[in-house]
């Protein structure tokens, strides 16, 4: 939601800068996430001065342009070649002087001292759309003869200059989702700062409301009261549909609405200022002179005013004339009763419905709108009339309209304000600080919530219905907290511990552990939403769809289950650094896989199964380009050295570890590593299909690890601590030939089963295939490592260790070795 700095202080007084109030607006609640300043002419005509042309000549070599003498005040005369039309001595004119920046939409452009023709220019004179003033290019703009020369052309236009807040608005704050609702909080803060009730809330005066005439009666009638339990409303006749005046099209630029027309304006600016949505009907569209509310069949058919037809679901509530529907209720109007350049007559709606129902509609529908938006937190019931009348009045007074009929307000059962008791212990208790009980009633009461009984122990509050979260006593401590300041609440400087016991293995800690060796070796941690699109899922041989766990309403059809499985939200970070281009990418992300697993279990934690993952994302080249450096692309050894790296840094040993290819089917090619028939990683490449469903067209290589099942085998595997041996380590080298289908790890567990004391390592440092040898075949070049903690190996113990090696490798392998 976006606030106005200037439009805050037409309800209430203050004089602190945009960057404090920045500051207040936080401290209160009401979290700043984006300050910017706001023109409303792009430039804010900065440089634009008034000038006056003293004479005008025909240039000597141009028979378009003419050489000027324009006067900008101070004794100042300007040459300026212009090419306009209508220049003329005499004329009062707006000048860019040298080094203005003019704007064109996007794009800009610096006024430079120049020579055009053989003539020198030092300036430029303006015509409206160069200005930004408007669309007119057929000459320069030609001021009224009382403009001050020399004069600033921004004093002269009345451009204003604002901020805009971006206000990050919790779902709690219903009652702040106006500026009157936010000008309301500062009251109270400017008066906790300043220490006196100087600072009150300024509302719009309405007491000169009057009808017209009743020429335009249109009876409103509701079918359902649960989900509308009030609806408002009021006739206007002889409107003239026109483009608002520049005030009110500035006041919602600065707040980013784009303006539309004087009736809709209106509506905007009025919901934005009480926080009450509005909505505009064309009373020709009001057949039978009749505004029901209530909800169509299952199946009905509704066109919205984005052109689009909408099935409704029989739980929409919607706003019907004697026919049809004329608009989905609090959340979008319909194409055929909107207002238009041909109305003349309007029925204008003030209602309040209830947030759940709204709330489900506009999901159903994917539909977002600044209605949707208040009526889903929750809007204020007993408003409704005091926003008819305020709109009302600017309809009369921008429109030249007549209010048509008295306000009809169909109101069944009123919605009271309700009574809250706190006791000032608890107040303290919550808080951790003793706040007096006179700052706690003059909080309470500038926030407009009534103190019906004191006593020494606490209060009976009254509160206003525009609070709808404000029901428990913690929610009005927590309202007096956010007033009071949670930056003057003192922190003692003691500290106090206790001895804990820590479950292990430590979760926290081994994940920390390997996010700082990941982050360490240039992998980036990303975050993805648990939430994504059930079309992943379908027709996907690696999961069952129906495991998938649903939301009930979803915000959007992408974003409609729980994820079983990490690796589609990671390509989706991979394909949005992709199309930014950054294609050479190391991600990793820790995050959680849910499934739907039985239906029949009587308790919900048993139906439902969630499981926490490690998934590892690799693509594009190893290392940026460089002259030393050849643009090597990753592949799948690179991702299994950070595989195997991050196994060992958890304490497991290569060697005991089970590998295999039953992997799933997104994968092209890769392998899997378990222990004990437990899985702890997948990895390998993706399959180009999978890659091609994202929008990927470059390789990635993915891995997979059960956080899960590695949290359970971990903890049996001791660090022990191991000197450092003083004997020499001994190499020997093995070339051997083999069948094409025997595996480096098949020779190392030979090696280790052969000898467990004294070799320390095994490694596979050459490949052969070639014209030596045949088809079937391939040579491999193994070192050997030994040493022996005790003694330094001898010659004799060498051999006769490689000579075991060698015939090991010949009875099980049917290795040849290679002379």
């Amino acid at each position: 939601m976006n606030l106005s700095y200037n439009w805050l202080k037409k309800y209430v007084d203050f004089n602190v800068t945009p960057e404090k109030l920045d500051e207040i607006l936080t401290d209160c609640g009401l979290e700043v996430e984006k300050m910017e300043r706001v023109q409303s002419v792009k430039g804010g005509l900065e440089g634009i001065v008034i000038g006056e042309v003293l004479n005008c000549e025909k240039h000597s070599n141009a028979d378009t342009l003419s050489v000027t003498a324009v006067n900008i005040g101070n004794d100042i005369i300007l040459p300026i070649v212009c090419g306009a039309p209508n220049v003329a001595a005499g004329q009062k004119v707006p000048v860019a002087v040298v080094g203005t920046t003019l704007y064109d939409g996007d794009n800009r452009f610096k006024i430079k001292k120049s020579k055009i023709r053989g003539e020198v220019s030092e300036g430029m004179i303006c015509a409206e759309d160069e200005l930004g003033l408007g669309t007119e290019h057929a000459g320069i703009m030609v001021l009224d003869n009382s403009a001050v020369i020399g004069s600033k052309a921004k004093d002269y236009f009345n451009i204003e200059d604002d901020f805009r807040f971006e206000i990050g608005l919790t779902p709690n704050r219903a009652d702040a989702t106006s500026h009157i609702g936010s000008a309301r909080d500062l009251v109270a803060v400017f008066n906790q700062i300043n220490g006196n009730r100087k600072s009150k809330l300024i509302l719009p005066d309405i007491s000169s409301f009057k009808v017209d005439n009743t020429d335009l009666d249109i009876e409103v009638i509701i079918e359902d009261n649960q989900a509308c339990p009030r609806y408002s409303g009021l006739t206007l006749s002889n409107i003239e549909v026109k483009e608002s005046p520049e005030w009110l099209k500035n006041i919602l630029q600065t707040i980013d609405i784009r303006p539309i027309n004087n009736i809709v304006d209106i509506t905007n600016f009025v919901m934005y200022e009480t926080g009450q949505p509005l909505h505009a009907f064309d009373a020709d569209a009001v057949i039978g002179n009749e505004v029901i509310v209530k909800k169509l069949a299952k199946g009905s058919k509704f066109v919205t005013l984005d052109e689009v037809e909408r099935e409704l679901s029989g739980d929409d509530l919607m706003i019907c004339n004697a026919e049809s529907g004329m608009c989905i209720a609090g959340v979008f109007g319909g194409i055929s009763s909107g207002i238009t350049k041909k109305t003349k007559r309007m029925f204008l709606e003030s209602a309040y419905f209830e947030s759940t129902g709204i709330r489900k509609t506009s999901k159903s529908h994917g539909l977002k709108t600044d209605a949707s938006f208040r009526y889903e937190r929750g809007a204020d019931p007993n408003i409704t009339i005091f926003a008819l009348k305020r709109a009302a009045m600017l309809i009369k007074e921008l429109a030249g309209a007549d209010i048509s009929s008295k306000i009809k307000d169909v109101y069944p059962n009123k919605i009271n304000p309700w009574q809250v008791s706190i006791l000032y212990s608890n107040v303290k208790r919550l808080i951790g600080k003793e706040i007096p009980s006179e700052t706690i009633k003059s909080i309470l009461t500038d926030l407009d919530i009534v103190i019906i009984e004191e006593n020494e122990e606490g209060l009976l509050l009254e509160i206003p219905t525009f609070k709808v979260d404000v029901t428990r006593e913690a929610d009005i401590i927590e309202e007096i907290l956010r007033v009071y300041g949670y930056n003057n609440i003192e922190f003692s400087e003691s500290v106090h511990s206790a001895l804990s016991y820590t479950k292990k293995p430590d979760n926290e800690k081994l994940q920390n552990l390997i996010s700082d060796y990941l982050s360490n070796n240039g992998f980036a941690e990303t975050m993805n939403n648990s939430l994504t699109k059930a079309s992943y899922y379908e027709n996907n041989a690696d999961f069952d769809a129906s495991q998938s766990v649903r939301m009930l309403n979803p915000l959007s059809s992408d974003l409609n289950i729980l994820r079983q499985s990490l690796v589609y939200g990671g390509l989706e970070s991979v394909l949005y650094n992709i199309n930014r281009k950054n294609p050479d990418l190391k991600l990793y992300e820790f995050g959680k896989s849910y499934h739907f697993v039985n239906a029949e279990a009587e308790k919900v934690e048993k139906r439902y199964y969630e499981e926490k993952h490690l998934a590892l994302l690799k693509t594009g080249r190893k290392a940026s380009e460089s002259w030393d450096n050849l643009a090597k692309q990753v592949d799948f050894y690179d991702l299994k050295l950070t595989v195997l790296h991050i196994l060992k840094k958890l304490q497991f040993n290569p060697l005991t570890l089970s590998v295999d290819n039953e992997i799933r089917k997104y994968f092209l090619e890769g392998l899997r590593y378990s222990f004990n028939n437990k899985s702890l990683v997948e990895f390998g490449k993706l399959n180009p299909k999978v890659l091609k469903a994202v929008g990927i067209k470059q390789s990635v290589f993915y891995a997979d690890f059960n956080w899960q099942n590695i949290l359970k085998i971990v903890k049996q595997n001791d660090i022990k601590y191991q000197e450092v041996y003083k004997f020499p380590v001994v190499r020997r080298d093995l070339a051997l030939v083999l069948d094409k289908s025997v595996k480096f790890e098949s020779i190392e567990k030979l090696a280790y089963k052969a000898e467990k004391r004294i070799l320390k390592s095994v490694n596979l440092f050459d490949i052969y295939e070639g014209p030596e040898l045949s088809e079937e075949k391939k040579s491999y070049s193994v070192s050997f490592f030994l040493q022996d903690s005790e003694k330094t190996l001898n010659d004799k113990q060498i051999d006769k260790m490689m000579n075991r090696f060698i015939q090991v490798f010949e009875q099980d392998l049917d290795a040849i070795i290679r002379r």
